[in-house]
């Protein structure tokens, strides 16, 4: 084949594929039960960049997490030079400041006006990816990446799992991970992964719609009897329908608050430990919940967390504030001190830093009785019931507005009950969550909520 023959789309996505690997992916598309795939995807690792991810996991799985209380990582200085030096949006600035703290911060909207200039020079435009986030905040992102970016994924879900006592076997001939969505349109393809003998990989989406039969949905799941189920409180609400009897060894929440009801509803059902991975488009997964430290457990040895006021400046130990990272593994990203607009306070546990009490997004207060609430008040009213996804409004007169995919189910009633305990008797409505994808959970439209 000549140099300027396009290779066959196939090789594109899968450049190291084996017939065994050949042999998944045709498993994967073609069992009776199969869903309708509607897109293509796939790992696009090379033979060497393979090793180089293999190696990557092995050094994640023994790396120290965290830095000493008070002070910082001893790699921050070295990564902000070479930002500096490497980054147009930094190099215009000129040299780094004497202070980390007195280096600009940056937000979502920044990247989401132009993602270019926070790209370095190194980047390998030719062997670059990118992805458009859905954005929950009305900043939709495209993000930067690379095929080692993406395959590096895992091996922070490895650390998480080895946390709780599991350790991923499944290879050859085997279907390691399925991805779980729920919503009208679902980005939704098969793949394989070379650094687990080319174990199988689907996205699938769980809506009706997507499949020839629904009851295809449950024969689909425990034809693959996949090692790991990773999804999100929606579609592990669908999932907890579904007759399946596939056994995975873990379920992953990677978006969305997981409230601890449906974990337990989960653990239940399925025999296995459900873990709450805090986890973001830009700097993928962040941290891990375990009740045993009070809180998500911080999983990226290169990544520096501060936690700031709504000016910017550090709070003070323990005090709660926006969450705000530098540093990560996306080479193609670097981040200097981004805040995210999810909140939480920080702590120093044995082997790691902890985020306390982590909420996504702007914290929002509401009025109670005369007297402003936490939005965690709110969820913690609420964590008993096993609610997959809610959204909570405080109306201009005060008036609460719950609403619920199952607003008008027992369990329904139930939340409005609690929240009436919050806010009294007849301040809360029960209205139909109508939404094709992650909505906000928290808003108000009174003055002075977003303090």
């Amino acid at each position: 084949m000549s140099e300027s023959t396009p290779l066959p789309e196939q090789e594109v996505r899968f450049p190291t594929l084996t017939p065994e690997g050949r042999r998944m992916l045709d498993f994967l598309c073609e069992h009776p039960a199969a869903p309708f795939y509607r897109n293509q995807s796939g790992n696009k690792l090379l033979a060497h960049e393979v090793g180089q991810v293999r190696q990557f996991e092995a050094e994640i799985a023994q790396a120290t997490v965290g830095w000493p209380a008070g002070g910082k990582p001893e790699w921050l200085d070295g990564f902000i030079r070479t930002t500096f030096n490497t980054v147009p949006y930094y190099r215009q600035l000129g040299s780094p400041p004497g202070t980390f703290e007195d280096l600009p911060t940056q937000s979502r909207a920044d990247f989401a006006a132009d993602i270019t200039p926070y790209v370095p020079d190194t980047a390998d435009i030719g062997r670059m990816i990118n992805f458009r986030t859905t954005g929950t905040t009305g900043h939709p992102l495209l993000i930067a990446s690379h095929p080692v970016v993406a395959a590096r994924y895992l091996a922070f879900h490895k650390r998480a799992l080895k946390r709780f006592g599991v350790e991923l076997r499944h290879g050859s001939g085997q279907v390691g991970v399925v991805l779980l969505g729920h919503q009208q349109r679902c980005f939704t393809y098969v793949s394989v992964t070379p650094t687990m003998g080319e174990s199988g990989l689907a996205k699938i989406n769980l809506y009706p719609d997507e499949w020839r039969h629904p009851d295809d949905r449950a024969r689909y799941l425990d034809a693959l009897a996949p090692e790991v189920v990773a999804g999100d409180p929606i579609s592990f609400a669908a999932l907890l329908e579904l007759p399946v009897t596939m056994k995975p060894r873990a379920l992953l929440s990677v978006s969305m608050l997981l409230l601890p009801a449906l974990r337990a509803r989960l653990e239940q059902r399925f025999a296995c430990p459900v873990l709450d991975i805090y986890s973001l488009n830009e700097v993928g997964p962040v941290a891990v919940f375990d009740a045993h430290a009070g809180g998500h457990v911080l999983l990226q040895p290169q990544l520096y967390v501060e936690i700031l006021d709504p000016d910017g400046r550090p709070v003070a130990p323990g005090q709660r504030g926006e969450i705000t990272l530098t540093g990560g593994f996306n080479f193609c990203l670097p981040l200097v001190r981004y805040r995210t607009g999810d909140h939480a306070s920080l702590s120093f546990h044995a082997d790691a830093p902890v985020l306390v009490g982590l909420s996504g997004r702007s914290p929002v207060r509401y009025l109670a009785s005369g007297k402003w609430i936490n939005n965690i008040d709110v969820t913690h009213a609420l964590k008993h019931l096993p609610i997959p996804h809610f959204c909570v409004h405080q109306r201009a007169d005060g008036v609460v507005v719950l609403r619920l995919a199952q607003a008008m189910s027992a369990l329904g009633m139930e939340a409005r009950t609690a929240l009436e305990l919050l806010f009294g008797a007849g301040n809360v409505l029960l209205e139909v969550l109508i939404a094709d994808d992650k909505t906000v959970q928290y808003t108000s439209a009174l003055d002075g909520a977003n303090a």
